[in-house]
């Protein structure tokens, strides 16, 4: 058996158990407020975000991991006797990061295989497990990388933010569309294509936004295999347990569970943030 390092950065919310189990090594994203930049899990936890981004007079901003960090790693895996490593990044339509791993891997020996998730949070960590999965039943690396690449246009992450205004604040949208929106609790429903986040749906109430994203889910169960999904939130667990509940009701053989989104996230969908995330097989 090969030696295999795991590379990926805190847009996929790793938990421990999962990080230990197949021994990843995390490059963290970083938020950078007016008095500095603070990184990812390491300097800022979740609850430390929210609470700067309440009190924060200019919206902050976030950075990808530097280059010289990323060469650093690998070639420490080198020397720690890894044969090549596996890269999967959040999506190049959001991050510099993936591209960044490109330009790093070049600058060393080391081989590096570096996927575009196109996508962040809950698919990433299928993806993974799905990487691992196959290299343990004798595939090659090519047939990694493929089968994870598959695994992106298979992958679903829908966001409703709570309100626009820190999409405003963070210059997606206009002061005059978040000033409608707040004034017709008009909510927006926020997915990807091509690695892009893109505003589908408009529509009046939370509930209706939510119909709007079940709505999918259910299309995808109904022609291919989802077994498992993700209801995803910005510091907005109560409601996202709630969601859990309701899919639960629906689906009863559906395993559902509550991820919290990456504070990059937070920095730009806003607190109060929740959505959907699946994988369709």
């Amino acid at each position: 058996m090969k030696k295999i390092a795991w590379i990926t950065d805190t847009a996929a919310q790793l938990d421990d158990a999962f990080i230990r189990k197949y021994d990843i090594h995390i490059l963290p994203l970083s938020v950078v407020f007016s008095d500095g930049s603070f990184r990812e899990s390491i300097d800022l936890t979740q609850e430390e975000f929210y609470d700067r981004l309440r009190l924060a007079k200019v919206s902050p901003k976030t950075s990808q991991p530097a280059i010289g960090e990323m060469v650093s790693l690998y070639e420490e895996l080198q020397l720690e006797g890894y044969d090549f490593a596996m890269a999967l990044h959040l999506s190049s339509g959001l991050s510099g990061t993936f591209e960044s791993a490109q330009a790093a891997a070049k600058m060393t020996d080391f081989n590096v295989h570096v996927i575009d998730s196109k996508i962040g949070s809950f698919p990433m960590v299928k993806m993974i497990e799905s990487g691992n999965e196959l290299f343990a039943n004798g595939k090659d690396v090519e047939e990694v990388v493929a089968a994870m690449t598959e695994l992106t246009a298979k992958s679903k992450l829908f966001f409703i933010p709570s309100s626009l205004n820190q999409l405003h604040k963070s210059g997606r949208v206009s002061g005059t569309q978040t000033f409608i929106s707040n004034l017709l609790n008009i909510k927006v429903v926020i997915s990807f294509e091509d690695g892009k986040p893109v505003m589908k749906e408009k529509v009046r109430s939370n509930k209706r936004a939510k119909d709007n994203v079940t709505s999918a889910l259910r299309g995808d169960m109904t022609t291919g295999t989802v077994p498992e999904v993700a209801v995803i939130h910005c510091n907005n667990a109560d409601d996202a347990e709630i969601w859990k509940h309701e899919l639960l009701q629906e689906f009863p053989s559906l395993r559902v569970q509550v991820v919290a989104l990456s504070v990059c996230v937070g920095v730009h969908a806003g607190e109060g943030t929740t959505g959907l995330s699946w994988v369709a097989y």
